[in-house]
């Protein structure tokens, strides 16, 4: 049965089949995302660790393979956090970490909500949001956020508490992406603007993740919060073309990597070196020079690709121009 806060595939795969498609599209290795993760091998074919995540595998008999980490059995949440450190932060210490990002854009505290620290809630500001002198609502939808390690991306979106699975109502929610929609209803009027300045908010929050099925998790979350609040503003359901450049835009900013190195997870090969030892010469096997040094040059691995949306390549003249992460970070 599904549950509130799981969205289902199957659905999707029914009535958005391009939709699906591109939340489970991979840009820097033209494939799907994989599932880099062994919880779903026994399944057998198809769910090992470095097969792709494909449509077939996550709907219709097998629509509920793919859960929220609250609706997975606690066993399984076990040996995620033994294996892979996978822990997720309540919604109220998201909330005061959010906080202080916009405190520091807006230079005043309880923007957007009032925390309550005893009770660990907050209580939202009913008024529309002003802007300090020299900053518009615009400059905010466009101004640069990412969450690292994103699991579900409770920072970009707050749908529901991924520690307790409890749906969080529209007016309370506390994600990055969450604020920058409610700051684009509260300036626009028509859905063409709107519209707009959503992509724009969506273009400018970014989110890397291991595990192929929380990285699928959070891409669906972000591409409904944009369904809800559309749906809020106007009272009627976004249009399959507006969907699918949303999901377009998410499957480019929400991707799969591994954090340390800035490539695809587990991409890096090992490499024969001639040595030498006392008894002469001797072939070893070693990590790459990356992943031998620690940092994030030198990996022979694939490095990931993004969007830098907004900006031309000075050398293909392509709008919206595609970077390595680690050339951001350098």
């Amino acid at each position: 049965m599904l549950c509130p806060i799981d969205i289902s595939e199957t659905r999707l795969l029914e009535r958005c089949p391009e939709v699906l498609t591109a939340l489970l599209r991979d840009h820097t290795t033209g494939s799907n995302i994989f599932w880099a993760t062994d919880s779903y091998a026994y399944r057998g074919e198809g769910y090992r660790y470095e097969e792709a995540i494909t449509a077939e595998r996550i709907t219709g008999e097998n629509g509920l393979v793919i859960r929220p980490r609250i609706l997975k059995e606690k066993e399984e949440q076990t040996e995620r956090t033994k294996g892979m450190a996978e822990v997720f932060t309540p919604s109220w210490i998201c909330n005061e970490q959010n906080n202080l990002v916009d405190e520091a854009w807006f230079g005043r505290k309880g923007v957007f909500n009032t925390p309550d620290e005893r009770l660990r809630t907050w209580s939202p500001n009913p008024e529309k949001i002003t802007f300090p002198e020299g900053k518009s609502w615009k400059d905010y939808v466009r101004s640069v956020r990412l969450e690292i390690t994103c699991g579900e991306a409770p920072y970009l979106t707050s749908r529901y508490d991924t520690t307790t699975g409890e749906t969080i109502p529209l007016e309370k929610r506390i994600g990055l992406v969450d604020r920058k929609l409610r700051v684009v209803s509260e300036n626009t009027d028509n859905s063409r603007e709107w519209l707009q300045w959503a992509q724009a908010a969506f273009k400018s929050c970014y989110g890397y993740e291991w595990q192929g099925d929380n990285l699928l998790l959070a891409r669906e979350n972000l591409l409904m919060s944009f369904v809800d609040y559309f749906q809020e503003k106007f009272g009627r359901m976004p249009r399959l073309k507006s969907l699918r450049y949303i999901a377009y835009i998410v499957s480019w900013n929400v991707w799969q990597m591994d954090g340390l190195k800035g490539v695809v997870p587990g991409s890096c090969k090992e490499v024969r070196v001639d040595d030498q030892d006392l008894f002469g010469p001797i072939e070893r096997i070693k990590p790459c020079t990356g992943c031998q040094t620690g940092t994030l040059e030198g990996h022979n691995g694939t490095y990931c690709l993004i969007r830098d949306w907004g900006r031309r390549d000075p050398k293909t003249k392509e709008n919206n121009r595609k970077i390595r992460f680690i050339d951001l970070v350098k």
